[in-house]
């Protein structure tokens, strides 16, 4: 089947859309970045965020049917994020879609973000990889799901607190690197010694899964602050150790999404593992969970880095899925944050 979806996607500070043909083949991607909007506050403002994709997301998903070289009569469907997400920034976009979609009949389809980032990893395979483990690891989401296929996901495992990427920022800020924190950090590793500091790695005590990066955070914090929280943060050109600080950090973060992933493959005895989300693009993460992987005798797959960060291609690939179920949403379709 050949269905040519639009997707949209504004569930964070990227405001994107895309037209995929047949759940897989791109025939355009767009994505306005917010980065210079959020760069001097060093995370994202909901506020600016919402306002942002109003003003960007017409004309970007003008360009994006004008790149595929199609009209609106061309299509099938439209497809857009619903949940989960920043409340305003979503409901920018879902009103869009149903615009679009009242205004041309066309089926209207609600996607998943998370779920669409686990299929974005499969967009790229060969053959379907499921059932398997999927990690998703971003600036808003850390979290493992057992995948039965793109429809079916159980979530095994999720953060008590912040999320990876949201770590990354948080650390990028006490260490004076440029938002987003991710690039930085991992950039300024690259010149450090992975072992030269003994940050915690967190490890649930009945034995159970889940993520934590609070205590590492604050690891960081006491350690830039010789050991006193109400000391202030030295400016960066003071902090002598300052790469081997990132290098440590980014070390911590991913043998704790390697180890849990891992561990998690290995009570549901399933062999392949897709990694997802924005942080699946850190150079670290991929030859950490890729060396193991070996190791073990299972398959660990990653997406390219375009459809690793929030992107409106997974939105219409997922959407192609939920369209041939006969998942389409009616007027009332409405946007969560949860």
């Amino acid at each position: 089947m050949s269905e040519r979806i639009l997707g949209i996607e504004t569930s964070c500070d990227e405001t994107a859309a895309a037209v995929v043909r047949g759940g897989r083949e791109v025939l355009s991607s767009v994505v306005h970045s917010q980065i210079d909007e959020h760069a001097e506050y060093g995370g994202v403002v909901p506020e600016i965020a919402g306002r942002s994709h109003l003003r960007e997301l017409t004309g970007i998903a003008d360009r994006a049917l004008e790149e595929a070289g199609l009209g609106l009569e061309d299509l099938d469907a439209v497809a857009v994020t619903t949940r989960p997400g920043l409340i305003g920034s979503l409901l920018v976009g879902v009103s869009t879609a149903k615009g679009l979609a009242y205004g041309t009949g066309l089926p209207l389809v609600g996607v998943h973000h998370i779920e669409a980032h686990v299929y974005a990893a499969t967009m790229e395979c060969e053959s379907a990889p499921y059932p398997c483990i999927a990690l998703v690891v971003s600036g808003g989401h850390t979290a493992l799901y057992r995948a039965e296929s793109p429809l079916e996901h159980t979530l095994l495992a999720s953060t008590l607190d912040d999320a990876a990427g949201e770590a990354f920022d948080k650390v990028a800020w006490l260490l004076g690197l440029p938002y987003p924190g991710g690039p930085s950090v991992s950039a300024l590793a690259r010149e450090g010694r992975p072992d030269a500091i003994a940050f915690p790695r967190y490890r649930a005590a009945d034995g159970g899964g889940g993520f934590s990066f609070s205590g590492l955070k604050t690891a960081v914090l006491y350690h830039l602050r010789g050991g006193d929280a109400l000391a202030p943060t030295p400016p960066p050109e003071r902090i002598t150790d300052r790469a081997d600080v990132a290098a440590s950090f980014e070390q911590a973060v991913v043998d704790s999404l390697v180890d849990e992933t891992f561990r998690a493959a290995g009570r549901e005895e399933l062999d392949t593992i897709l990694v997802a989300g924005g942080v699946a693009c850190n150079r670290r993460l991929r030859e950490e969970m890729t060396r193991r992987g070996s190791e073990d005798g299972r398959t660990v797959v990653f997406p390219s880095p375009a459809y690793c960060t929030d992107n409106a291609v997974m939105i219409a690939g997922l959407g192609t899925e939920l369209l041939r179920a006969g998942r389409t949403c009616g007027w009332d379709l409405d946007a969560s944050p949860r």
